[in-house]
């Protein structure tokens, strides 16, 4: 499967800048992350995919929703592939609110909340519990004939989880789940 980490988003803009947590709740892409996103989706035409499982935080889904229609691709929403829950970014939008904005989505799967609420825990997710969420997503996709057809849009701490690579904005990794 192909990981995509989703393009620059407006925590994404901040943080590099400051490197403190800009109180950004499920931030949107900027526009120089919808041009990587884009980009993204010009290096993914002629790879064979066949669908998109995206994240169902915004800046994700907005990434996928520019890969899909650039390469007529549907997309299907998990939320295993969430980014880690550590800062104001990984407060999610409840399934409802997401289903009346994309309305070409699905949600029904989501709980709410679907995230990690790190914030009303008073705890981030551990590592240990990002590597079984992650864990549990590989086996899944491992156990799909058509994982090589699959490209993922996701979030650093989750490709880090699987791959143990810190992937760039709009950077598309390579994963074999099966080994």
């Amino acid at each position: 499967m192909l990981l995509v980490r989703h393009g620059q988003s407006e925590f994404n803009a901040a943080f590099t800048l400051t490197r403190v947590d800009p109180g950004i709740p499920d931030p949107e892409l900027t526009p120089v992350g919808r041009r990587q996103a884009e980009e993204a989706a010009g290096h993914l035409v002629g790879k064979g995919l066949r669908r998109i499982v995206a994240s169902p935080y915004t800046r994700a889904i907005q990434t996928a929703q520019l890969i899909a229609g650039r390469l007529s691709l549907p997309i299907s929403i998990d939320a295993r592939v969430r980014e880690r829950a550590a800062f104001h970014c990984d407060i999610g939008t409840p399934a409802a609110a997401l289903a009346r904005r994309f309305p070409d989505l699905d949600f029904a799967g989501l709980g709410d909340p679907w995230w990690h609420d790190h914030l009303a825990l008073g705890r981030a997710e551990t590592e240990d519990e990002l590597a079984l969420r992650a864990a549990d997503f590989r086996a899944d996709m491992a156990a799909l004939a058509d994982w090589r057809d699959v490209a993922v849009v996701t979030h650093w701490g989750f490709v880090r989880a699987l791959t143990g690579r810190q992937a760039q904005n709009a950077e598309i990794i390579f994963h074999d789940p099966s080994a």
